[in-house]
């Protein structure tokens, strides 16, 4: 393992015959484990050491902007699992917690820690709420900017699109012939 490498808790570093347990490790099953987010530190020869490091995680919390993906669509509500809150990586989400560190898609994680939110068709615009159509405004895979505007039950926050700057940032299409424009609200 290069000395830059990140590691993440519970991976292994080396064999106990190749190093020694330091600082931030552990020994299970005859491997020294890293015991925190950070790099391989040099310490003493043959001693395995991880330096613990500060990732710039976010939580969503009410009003903050998020975007995520939308996962699935039904006529009451839209999934999304969140990527980004305010701009930074949140802290649910493998894909996007180790940043450059993943080669994963933002958003599948393999455990399902990704956080998720849920767009309801009363949240989707200020206006005419009562005439909105889920399935005509979002598509599984869109990614969506929206506002968080409760933290929602254990497992969803609730989000909102009903805002000017708010809505599909990205639009995924039926077929590799069909394009998407830009139209003005009115005409969604």
């Amino acid at each position: 393992m290069a000395l830059g490498d990140l590691l993440l808790p519970g991976q292994p570093i080396a064999t106990t015959r190749d190093a020694a347990p330091g600082e931030g490790t552990y020994v299970r099953e005859g491997y020294v484990i890293s015991s925190l987010i950070g790099r391989r530190s040099s310490g003493e020869e043959r001693q395995a050491q991880v330096q613990g490091t500060q990732l710039p995680l976010a939580l969503p919390q009410t009003g903050s902007t998020v975007i995520g993906r939308v996962t699935r669509v039904n006529p009451r509500q839209a999934n999304i699992s969140i990527l980004v809150v305010d701009g930074l990586p949140c802290g649910g989400v493998q894909g996007t917690a180790v940043g450059a560190y993943s080669n994963r898609a933002a958003g599948e994680g393999i455990d399902g820690s990704d956080f998720q939110g849920i767009v309801r068709a009363q949240d989707v615009r200020s206006t005419e709420k009562d005439s909105v159509v889920l399935v005509d405004c979002f598509r599984p895979g869109d990614i969506v900017r929206a506002t968080v505007i409760s933290l929602g039950d254990a497992r969803s926050y609730y989000l909102s699109t009903a805002h000017n700057d708010l809505g599909v940032v990205h639009a995924t299409t039926c077929g590799p012939t069909r394009r998407f424009r830009g139209a003005r609200w009115p005409i969604l």
